[in-house]
């Protein structure tokens, strides 16, 4: 058993560099976060970085088409939706400084330079911009990310876009650097890259791997681990032919090869060694025991395999065309899924194709999306900006209101169900959300000035904020374990408006949730609807694998048939157990509770 007071003797930070080749995209943001997971199982306390090499100062202001979803922390930082693998594979969490981009460390440099910290001195990429790099990888990297407040042992960095990209350079080069500063035992480099499997000759290819490291190698790294991304296993042949053109041992190419599940990478990665490995390597303090949260992972993938019944949801939103722009929805509705056993069929629909513009133009596209929404279980509308589109959601919303189907709308999602409310029940025709339309004579959605002062970037109302439940019996209420409020990540410029609240309370959509001093609406339930939610906030950033977020599970019980015979069991197994012990601590030192979902039978 590793104690407190042995773990204090191995202070000394461990770093794992993930880099990658061949091409971006390749799995490098699963690879670093199932690293994570399996040196947190042998009790290691874990954190995570995030490079990005482009100029921007944070991810706030991308087109979800750019770089996929944007994740919202805590205390508000709008990052690279990998932090978000990280917080739920680690079940930690990060905070903005934990996301480093290229446009924060130029920035942070000439603000230096403009204070006269540099005494004059010609500012340069090397040594000022890399030894910056450094400086902040070595502080952020003891901030705690854990409940228990541990300072971590080990740092996965991940180094984003393309080992040789022209603006990456300056961060291979503070790592070249790094890796002396730090000691060769406290610094390993895994590097991913491709080995394609052309369908003309069916042979793996080991040249772009080859290339790759020798790329890599020529700027001053030496990869100690070589994970390959490949269609199926690696041929022995193979793996022998890139050891030995890439100067590692056999047993350091490890193949990583498509999965059914991102929960078997860990195991993948676990049965070729990997931990025995890093900890030989980086002389971890780790014993070799069985590790409880490792076959929780296991069981949860054979679980995810072998589930027979479907559940259709349909998805419908403004950037359907890449599923990364809706990464954490699609990751809370399996995780809710799974909990309800059924296997997740999410069914994308481009809100656009809803609308009748589309009817006349191309009556195909429109016919399907309408039969796509109409054989679905339930209708999820989640967050998003712009006008394109939003009519389409709110004649979603009309037939999910009016069929009874289960619905839950976040963020704009539900601004949108108030604002079909209004119009199709309180008659109000041109109800709308002045972010869309400022002339409405009925602006059931406004902006909030205060945080919009006209500079776009980080203005928005973001983090964690508290809502009140107003009602003891709300639906979601119940669902979070009948709580007097919840804490929540948001992400929001325009709200509800208070002032119009009784017209529709009177009509029977009730606002269940409210912030602390009772100015914004952040829950609506209609009443006499089997699941009809709507949430301010955005529950998905905070979901986990084995504790799913309270409104998606409910959509999820919804839409499988049983939210009332789960309600009238009164919630006593709730959803939300985590692999830590019942009091809510997160060491992976406390022995993890059994892996349990509400019985629904």
């Amino acid at each position: 058993m590793i104690t407190q007071s042995r773990l204090c003797t191995h202070p000394t930070m461990k770093y794992i560099l993930v880099t990658g080749g061949v091409i971006s995209g390749i799995g490098k943001g699963i690879i670093a976060s199932s690293v994570g997971t399996i040196l947190k199982s042998c009790g290691l306390h874990v954190t995570a970085i995030k490079i990005d090499p482009y100029i921007n100062i944070d991810a706030g202001t991308f087109s979800p088409y750019e770089h996929g979803e944007v994740f919202v922390l805590d205390d508000g930082g709008e990052v690279d939706l990998d932090l978000g693998n990280y917080e739920r594979f680690l079940d930690i969490c990060l905070t903005k400084d934990n996301n480093l981009t290229t446009g924060r460390i130029y920035q942070s440099v000439i603000n230096k330079e403009r204070r006269g910290d540099y005494l004059g001195k010609t500012v340069q990429v090397v040594p000022h911009i890399t030894d910056a790099i450094q400086e902040w990888v070595m502080k952020q990297a003891r901030i705690s990310v854990d409940s228990d407040g541990v300072e971590p042992q080990v740092c996965v960095i991940e180094l984003g876009g393309t080992v040789g990209d022209i603006e990456s350079m300056p961060f291979i080069e503070a790592f070249r650097q790094f890796q002396f500063k730090v000691k060769k035992e406290n610094f390993c480099n895994i590097h991913v890259s491709l080995v394609p499997q052309p369908n003309t000759t069916g042979e793996q290819k080991t040249k772009p791997t080859q290339s790759s490291v020798r790329e890599l190698r020529g700027l001053g790294l030496s990869p100690d681990l070589i994970m390959c991304r490949c269609t199926s296993p690696l041929e022995t042949a193979v793996k022998e032919k890139i050891s030995m053109f890439c100067h590692v041992e056999p047993t350091q190419v490890i193949c990583v090869h498509d999965v059914s599940s991102v929960y078997r990478v860990p195991l993948l990665l676990e049965d070729q060694g990997v931990v025995s490995y890093l900890c030989q390597r980086l002389s971890l303090p780790i014993e070799m025991r069985p590790r409880k949260m490792l076959a929780k992972w296991k069981e949860m993938a054979d679980r995810s395999a072998r589930l027979l019944e479907h559940v259709s949801i349909a998805l419908v939103g403004k950037y359907t065309k890449l599923s990364d722009s809706y990464t954490s929805v699609i990751k809370a509705l399996e995780h809710s899924a799974l909990a309800v056993n059924h296997k997740l069929e999410v069914k994308y629909i481009d809100s656009a194709d809803l609308e009748t513009g589309t009817l006349q133009n191309e009556p195909v596209k429109y016919h399907e999306a309408w039969q796509k929404l109409c054989s679905s279980h339930g209708v999820l509308v989640p967050g998003g900006f712009g006008v394109r589109g939003t009519e389409g959601k709110m004649l979603a919303i009309n037939w999910a209101r009016k069929q009874n189907k289960p619905f839950l709308g976040v963020c704009l999602g539900m601004q949108l169900a108030v604002c079909e409310f209004a119009r199709n029940v309180l008659g109000w025709e041109d109800a709308n959300s002045t972010e869309f339309n400022p002339e409405s004579t009925h602006p059931v959605v406004i902006d909030m000035p205060e945080h919009n002062p006209g500079q776009m970037g980080g203005t928005m109302r973001l983090g964690k904020r508290r809502t009140i439940f107003k009602s003891s019996t709300s639906v979601l209420r119940k669902l979070y374990g009948d709580v007097e409020y919840v804490d929540e990540r948001h992400r929001h410029r325009f709200e509800v408006n208070p002032e119009l609240k009784h017209h529709f309370e009177e009509r029977g959509l009730q606002f269940v949730g409210e912030d602390v001093e009772g100015e914004r609406m952040e829950v609506i339930e209609l009443d006499d609807h089997c699941y009809f939610v709507g949430v301010q906030f955005h529950p998905e950033f905070t979901s986990r694998p084995i504790k799913p977020s309270p409104p998606y599970f409910g959509l999820l019980l919804a839409a499988a048939g049983k939210l009332q015979s789960y309600l009238a069991k009164g919630c006593r197994l709730s959803p939300r157990d985590t692999y830590s012990d019942r009091s809510g601590s997160s060491s992976p030192e406390v022995d993890i509770s059994e892996l349990k979902f509400p019985s629904l039978t």
